[in-house]
């Protein structure tokens, strides 16, 4: 699959309803993913398959993720993105 199908693939699954999410993956994926490494950008596909309470959850500070990549992953976009 091609970088930029890939891109908007990642694109696509960041759409997830609930604004506090969208507001932090979509300009992340726009800014940020092409800078990504290979790795990194199979992390941020992982991540998106999490469930949005999940996220939620890891994003706002109300639980700690317990995968340290998906962790570090998290810690990036928050680092990023600046709401």
């Amino acid at each position: 699959m091609t970088e930029i199908h890939n891109k908007a693939r990642i694109r696509w699954a960041c759409r997830r309803g609930m604004l506090e999410l969208d507001v932090l993956f979509m300009p992340f994926v726009d800014e940020a993913f092409d800078s990504l490494s290979a790795q990194q950008q199979a992390v941020l596909q992982r991540l998106l398959e999490a469930d949005d309470p999940d996220l939620f959850a890891w994003f706002m500070g109300h639980q700690e993720c317990k995968d340290p990549e998906l962790k570090q992953m998290v810690q990036l976009i928050l680092d990023r993105v600046r709401v």
